[in-house]
């Protein structure tokens, strides 16, 4: 009798704790989407902060809270894994230019936004910087391995076109203007200025990150841009 009633206690005890078959709580269903998407910022923290060759798996997989059997699973291999970090990072850039709707605006007034949000996106996404230096180390060996990038850039490439043709068309800009080398002209005087700004800082004596210094070279790179283009 006694060892009827522990052994209905036990069942009890475990029923409370556990439930029946019915009531047991069920493993979370996967979400292939918020993994992948984990996966790939951390990813992407850890080649901006390593580089290529210094990356781990391991930390990458640590990083996502995951293993390196799914990191496979949705990526292939650490190459693979890199060329999807920079494709999402040329992706996002691109994404968010959007919300300029060049089409649409003053072709003056385009170049301007488009030189300020460009400028704005370095310095809210130093991981883009950190990624592009550690490309054009591999003369960007992994980039051209992408078939998405050469798409994403053409289209934008177009719409800057059309922002400076209806500026020819307005009187405003020079005629035949390469839009290639609009954007070149922007990135590389906001590149140049972050990637060098502590050495510049120390050799200069200021303080090139300061709020007042960013702000002021952000028009600086508004104002070179569009002297290099206008009429």
């Amino acid at each position: 009798m006694v060892a009827r009633a522990t052994q209905g206690t036990e069942k009890s005890a475990k029923a409370g704790v556990y439930g029946n078959s019915e009531t047991a709580p069920k493993r979370a269903p996967r979400n292939p989407q918020r993994t992948h998407a984990t996966i790939l910022e951390a990813a992407t923290e850890e080649f901006a902060a390593h580089g290529f060759g210094g990356a781990r798996v391991d930390a990458i997989a640590a990083r996502a809270q995951t293993n390196k059997r799914m990191l496979y699973h949705y990526f292939g291999d650490k190459e693979g894994l890199y060329v999807a970090v920079l494709e999402a990072t040329y992706a996002a850039i691109r994404s968010a230019e959007k919300i300029l709707d060049l089409a649409n605006r003053d072709p003056e007034e385009g170049v301007r936004e488009l030189a300020l949000f460009t400028w704005h996106h370095f310095l809210d996404h130093p991981e883009f910087l950190s990624l592009l230096v550690t490309e054009n180390l591999h003369e960007a060996r992994y980039l051209k391995r992408s078939d998405k990038i050469s798409a994403m850039h053409s289209h934008f490439i177009d719409e800057l076109a059309d922002v400076l043709r209806r500026g020819e068309a307005a009187g405003i800009f020079r005629p035949g203007i390469d839009p290639v080398s609009v954007y070149l002209t922007i990135a590389a005087l906001g590149f140049f200025y972050l990637s060098n700004r502590h050495t510049l800082s120390t050799i200069f004596a200021r303080k090139l990150t300061a709020p007042a210094a960013l702000k002021t070279w952000g028009e600086h790179i508004v104002a070179v841009t569009l002297a290099s283009i206008k009429a």
